[in-house]
Formats: C-alpha cells, sequence, structure tokens
C-alpha cells in the first residue's frame, strides 16, 4: 500500500500540473512583450503554437512572432535570417490557418518580404500570385497587383514609371 501510495502521489501532480493554457501563455508572452523581454515573449508564444495550435490563439501568437522577426528585434539573429524567419512564420499562418482572418495579410506580408527586403523575386511572384488567386476582394489585392507590376525596380525606375502613368 505504502509503495501505491508513493506512485499515485506524482501521478496526480503530474496530471493536476498539466501546464498554462494557450490564454495564459498569450498573456504572459504579452507582458513579456511589453518588458521588451522579447526572448521570454518569443518563448510564450511559441507555447501557444506548439502546445495549442487549434486555439484561438495559435494564429495570434504566429503573427506577434513573424512580427517579432520582421521587426528585426529577436536578439541575436541576424537581419537576414530575421527577415527569412519572418516570411517563414508569415506563410505558417497561410498554410495552418488558411480560414483565418490574419490569412491573406500574412500570405501578402511574405510576398513583401520576399520582394523587397530578401530580392528572391521568383518565390515574391509566387507568394502574390497565390495571394490574388485565394484573396482577389480583399483589400491588399490592388498593392499585390501593383507590387508584382514593380517587383525588381529601382525607386528611381518606379518613379519614373508613375511620372510616365500620371502625364
Amino acid at each position: 500500500m505504502k509503495y501505491l501510495t508513493l506512485l499515485l502521489i506524482p501521478a496526480l501532480l503530474f496530471i493536476g500540473c498539466k501546464g498554462k493554457s494557450a490564454e495564459a501563455y498569450f498573456n504572459e508572452a504579452e507582458a513579456f512583450l511589453g518588458q521588451q523581454n522579447i526572448a521570454d515573449a518569443l518563448s510564450s508564444y511559441e507555447k501557444v503554437v506548439s502546445d495549442y495550435p487549434k486555439s484561438e490563439y495559435a494564429p495570434q501568437a504566429l503573427t506577434k512572432i513573424a512580427s517579432l522577426y520582421q521587426n528585426k528585434l529577436v536578439p541575436n539573429v541576424s537581419e537576414r535570417e530575421s527577415i527569412e524567419k519572418a516570411v517563414s512564420y508569415y506563410k505558417s499562418i497561410y498554410d495552418k490557418y488558411p480560414e483565418n482572418q490574419a490569412a491573406p495579410v500574412s500570405l501578402f506580408m511574405s510576398g513583401f518580404l520576399l520582394a523587397n527586403e530578401l530580392q528572391k523575386f521568383d518565390e515574391a511572384t509566387q507568394t502574390y500570385n497565390l495571394f490574388l488567386e485565394k484573396f482577389s476582394n480583399h483589400e491588399l489585392a490592388s498593392s499585390a497587383k501593383e507590387e508584382l507590376e514593380m517587383m525588381g525596380l529601382t525607386p528611381e525606375e518606379i518613379l519614373k514609371r508613375k511620372i510616365a502613368t500620371d502625364l
């Protein structure tokens, strides 16, 4: 009986201490972010995504993670790697949650970063075309079309085109 009690107590503790909820991790991440504690915020957002991928907080957490990388706020990550990670996280929002309200903006942002930050024009073109195929009526559709038209041009070339079309 004594041995059974010794085995039962840790098992009950383990079951009772499953962990925080998705909302608790998300709120914890937001608090860390408010304190400019990026590393711990990132860790808590990642916990939401890994432990609660079907929760309403998972796409929000992915959006926050992508934004942290896009804004190059994650410590010890190079600028290029940070943008590449942002693209990856934005794409994962669309891939995992295509019906979520964040999906269109995330897909657009991945195309935007591919084109304007990483100069990966082929990938950006594919991403923008997918965006236009899936979200042709979205408010960013006209921006995606314009991005496709101006892809790879220098600011001077874009200005010349704009002036020529305004005449």
